[in-house]
């Protein structure tokens, strides 16, 4: 299996992982991952990692290739998941004799040069599923979803030890992508922050280490009315799985960790304008994203979304300036309804 990144992509693997093992127990499994995706998913059971470092360029290609020859010989079948022109390059150095790549409506960058075998054609598909079907010309289908992320005891322990289990619902913002035309302004989240602060949650932030996340972090803590727990580059991706998990309520652009935290049970609150929910939006359940994707289809591209040809982003300047703070707090508002029993302890008086 050939999938570099990225850490939400990597994610919907996984149940690619679980149809196969289910469909051929003990099937030796070879995944060649990106370094940080390799770290998100060490220890995942029956698969064998072998990490690419895009910095290696060509030579590191030639290093990974002589390495599965000599380890392996000639691998049976190669699924092809990546159409960016890198991983394409990269799988001509895996020696296989069935490539398996996409459809020739989503290949770009001479897919279709490295494969022999193509995934069928179903426009209008979630992104996981289009990964899915990557076990049909094999002979098997993904009739179920499962993920369960190899995450450690120990990383549990350290999710728990971060705050108080009290009983108040937990709204976790994490307010990046790494498509930074992907985010929401920070006073917005802090807007949503000090709503649900006022019902009487728990806010917590989380993110990575860059400079973009911690001064995002600052300025929604600096604009927030009320306490919030800040673990922004606190966590690490072995952890950042279980942390997601102790949340009632995810808040997030479209990014990694809108997937790892449906991938562990937690409903999230997508923010989308630059990309379509229905396409790249948390699998399980879509009921609490914000979808202004077709607002951003008009504005921008002159069209209806309806018109646009699957899985176009409309990353733009000011692009997500079409997700309002109300958008973000009727969302909020709907989990409310549907959930009472997470609706929150009385706030305390300030």
């Amino acid at each position: 299996m050939l999938r570099l990144s990225a850490l939400g992509d990597v994610t919907h693997v996984v149940p690619l992982v679980r149809t196969l093992q289910s469909g051929w127990p003990g099937l030796p499994l070879t995944w060649l991952i990106g370094r940080g995706e390799h770290r998100l998913l060490e220890g995942l059971e029956g698969v064998r990692f072998v990490e690419y470092d895009k910095k290696s360029g060509l030579r590191g290609m030639r290093a990974v290739g002589s390495a599965l020859r000599r380890e392996h010989g000639r691998f049976d079948v190669l699924l092809q998941m990546q159409v960016a022109a890198r991983a394409n390059l990269l799988s001509a150095f895996v020696p296989a004799r069935t490539r398996v790549g996409y459809d020739r409506s989503r290949s770009k960058d001479g897919h279709g040069l490295f494969i022999n075998t193509r995934i069928p054609d179903r426009p209008g598909i979630h992104v996981l599923d289009a990964i899915g079907s990557f076990c049909e010309p094999l002979g098997l289908r993904q009739d179920s979803v499962r993920w369960d992320l190899p995450v450690p005891a120990e990383a549990h322990e350290w999710a728990r030890a971060q705050w108080e289990d009290d009983g108040r619902a937990v709204l976790m913002i994490s307010p990046c992508s790494s498509h930074v035309l992907r985010n929401w302004p920070a006073e917005r989240f802090a807007a949503l922050a000090s709503h649900a602060l006022r019902q009487g949650w728990r806010v917590v932030l989380c993110g990575g280490r860059s400079e973009l996340e911690r001064n995002t972090a600052d300025a929604i803590v600096a604009s927030v009315e009320g306490p919030v727990l800040d673990l922004v580059g606190k966590d690490t991706l072995k952890q950042l799985p279980a942390l997601l998990a102790r949340a009632s309520l995810l808040a997030t652009p479209d990014s990694g960790p809108m997937h790892i935290a449906n991938a562990m049970g937690t409903k999230v609150l997508g923010l989308h304008a630059a990309t379509n929910p229905a396409r790249s939006g948390p699998y399980s359940d879509r009921r609490y994203c914000v979808d202004r994707y077709d607002d951003a289809a008009r504005r921008y591209l002159g069209k209806p979304a309806a018109e646009l040809r699957w899985g176009t982003r409309i990353e733009r300047e000011g692009v997500m300036d079409l997700v309002t703070a109300e958008d973000a707090i009727a969302a909020f508002e709907r989990y409310r309804s549907d959930f009472p029993a997470a609706a929150g302890a009385p706030a305390p008086p300030r």
